[in-house]
């Protein structure tokens, strides 16, 4: 039996840590995004929206992240990336709403920088057992 991955004052730190540079690194994107999308709807692209999603895609994530760590530590290799390709289904269904190619493609890297801030904040909670499991199947 391997043992299971458990939340501590150092996760919370590592996930508040992760919180600032997803966001920071996301108003980068949406600025970026906002001046390429020239003649677009900019949607998702205001502080307002991506911010508080960016908050619920980490604590989501985060979640969905231990309950795999826990139950079934060697699918986190599959399901995490899974999870961030079936995010990017919503924003490339924008296209057909009138959003450009530039909105799209800042909202999937969005989505992208929200993926790795979880796995970079969260990769540690795996004990050495967990991950050595992982990796032998």
């Amino acid at each position: 039996m391997t043992p299971t991955p458990k939340p501590t004052a150092a996760t919370a730190v590592r996930l508040g840590i992760a919180l600032l540079a997803a966001a920071a690194a996301n108003t980068v994107i949406a600025l970026a995004a906002t001046a390429l999308d020239d003649g677009g709807i900019h949607m998702g692209l205001s502080p307002a929206i991506y911010l508080p999603f960016t908050a619920v895609g980490l604590l989501l994530g985060t979640i969905g992240w231990f309950v795999l760590a826990r139950t079934a530590p060697k699918a986190l290799r599959v399901v995490v990336p899974a999870v961030l390709v079936l995010t990017w289904v919503p924003d490339l269904l924008l296209l057909t709403a009138g959003a450009t190619a530039a909105n799209v493609a800042g909202l999937m890297l969005m989505h992208v920088v929200v993926a790795t801030a979880i796995v970079a904040a969260l990769r540690p909670t795996l004990t050495p057992g967990t991950v050595a499991a992982a990796a032998i199947d």
